[in-house]
């Protein structure tokens, strides 16, 4: 299972760390130093409980009951309730990578030596991760304020031996059963140790990793897409020369316009039509293809940043801070993730548009320049790809539905105490429906451009190598090339596979080199 080690240590962690954790079951351990740090962020907090002042999250209650003092026989009650009662989570589990992700990067927050927590409790964390101990999540439960307090509850509930687990093998069972047969103790918390564990914004922040590393995959595959479409519509690649970009620099589109015009290097299609039936320009969706695709590109370098400072931080509240103050804050808002996590659903959105948009172009004998009606064989007897557009226009329409932005709402909590959050779990939520659409959508237009650039191919005009590579590598993977109608399904399955495992850009890159 494992693929290699991650070492944790004071300073955050890294994209490519919580991916290997999250989707190859890479193995963690706490560094040297961070043992040493969490023993001496621990002492601090030691400390502060011995005095008889209260120390918010060490001798108080939480959020609108922090002004109890608790008594020192309460205090580790306070902790295990504190998650027995934020373990409220609802609907549907949510996914294992997910909730892998989660656990990591809490831990990473944990091992920064900020928060207080003792260096068993993080080790047993580490223990739950490497045994493939996964506990269960639901669905609805974060506010995306006070951090992702539900799903991190349910995990810190694991942690102490209560509620639900996922096994190694995929069955949910008692948490309990599952530590046992690892030989893992639950863990008996202490001061401000429950509270340490619920406070971050690590679900939405894994969310967020994982959907950058998934779009721009699919960004890639998209410029792919987009070049085989012009290549069958017979469209220009002059509007892709280097320097008709240069004068507009986003720096997102000349990375688009290079890629395609590597895919299309030495096609047979590319302006063939100035011969027999001229075009001043190529329809918007597909002359401005790299303006759409880098913007989206761009907003993608820009959400990136703010995944990187987000791994870089210690999200806690209250922290322990170097000079041994421990001081509340508001550093575990989840807005800056939030947002970019609603930017990237909105490019998503238009990226899907414009894919279906040259997909209808494709299918409609008006506008695709000599292609038959919907690239049927029969047209009249046989529907052609008549249905799969309608397939891709229905996941575009809910793409536009999932672009409308959770963090543009707030509803007010804990007695108004949390009077403004930032839903950021719901953005990251919906932003992983849309990444699983967009793969759908990117693949109907895939599937419908390979066969328009198999049909110029039987009249005698030929593709470029990487697209022909690409076309090539689509009918291996089972989608299945112009003919007869039939079962439509399992070739659009087919396609959707191919493009979600990476193939699609494998196939090219065996052609023109490595892409960006």
């Amino acid at each position: 299972m494992d693929m290699h080690t991650v070492v944790l240590g004071t300073s955050g962690t890294t994209a490519e760390d919580v991916l290997a954790v999250a989707r190859e079951g890479a193995r963690v351990v706490l560094s040297p130093e961070a043992l040493d740090a969490l023993a001496a962020a621990r002492r601090t907090v030691d400390a502060l409980a011995a005095r008889p002042e209260p120390v918010y999250g060490v001798s108080t209650g939480f959020g609108a009951l922090a002004t109890r003092h608790i008594s020192p026989e309460l205090r580790g009650r306070l902790q295990r309730n504190i998650v027995r009662s934020h373990a409220a989570g609802m609907g549907p589990h949510v996914e294992r990578e997910v909730v892998r992700a989660l656990m990591f990067l809490r831990l990473k927050t944990v091992a920064s030596g900020h928060t207080g927590v003792r260096p068993e409790v993080a080790q047993t964390m580490a223990d739950l991760l490497n045994a493939g101990i996964t506990p269960v999540v639901h669905e609805f439960g974060s506010l995306g304020c006070s951090g992702d307090l539900a799903p991190l509850s349910h995990c810190a509930l694991a942690l102490m031996g209560e509620g639900e687990a996922e096994g190694p093998d995929g069955t949910v069972r008692p948490a309990a059963e599952l530590l046992a047969e690892h030989g893992i103790t639950p863990v008996e918390l202490r001061e401000k140790e429950g509270l340490a564990l619920l406070n971050g914004t690590d679900g939405m922040l894994g969310m967020l990793v994982m959907a950058l590393a998934d779009l721009r995959a699919l960004y890639t595959g998209a410029d792919i897409t987009a070049a085989l479409s012009l290549e069958a519509l017979l469209g220009t690649e002059k509007v892709l020369a280097p320097e008709l970009h240069a004068i507009r620099p986003h720096p997102g589109q000349g990375v688009s316009a290079a890629n395609m015009l590597r895919v299309l290097e030495g096609s047979g299609l590319t302006g063939h039509h100035q011969d027999d039936a001229p075009r001043v320009q190529d329809a918007y969706s597909v002359r401005c293809a790299p303006q759409v695709n880098g913007a989206g590109r761009d907003t993608l370098a820009y959400a990136a940043t703010v995944a990187d400072r987000e791994l870089a931080a210690a999200v806690d509240n209250p922290v322990v801070l170097p000079d041994g103050r421990v001081e509340s804050n508001g550093n575990f808002h989840g807005a800056p993730v939030a947002y970019v996590l609603d930017f990237l659903a909105i490019v998503a959105a238009d990226l899907g548009s414009i894919c279906e948009r040259r997909t209808d172009r494709l299918l409609d004998k008006n506008r695709s320049h000599g292609l038959p009606p919907f690239l049927a064989d029969d047209a009249g007897v046989d529907s052609g790809l008549m249905i799969a557009q309608y397939t891709q226009a229905a996941l575009v329409s809910e793409m536009k539905r999932l672009a409308v932005p959770a963090s543009a709402d707030s509803i007010p909590s804990s007695a108004m105490q949390e009077d403004h959050v930032s839903m950021g779990w719901s953005a990251a939520r919906k932003l992983r429906t849309a990444v699983d659409n967009l793969t759908r959508i990117v693949a109907v237009e895939l599937y419908a451009a390979a066969r328009g650039v198999e049909l110029r191919a039987a009249g005698g005009l030929f593709p470029a190598p990487a697209s022909r590579a690409a076309v090539e590598a689509l009918r291996e993977a089972g989608a299945e090339g112009p003919g007869p109608d039939r079962f439509l399904a399992p070739d659009l399955a087919a396609a959707d596979a191919f493009v979600r495992s990476g193939g699609l850009v494998r196939a090219v890159e065996r052609v023109t080199g490595p892409l960006d």
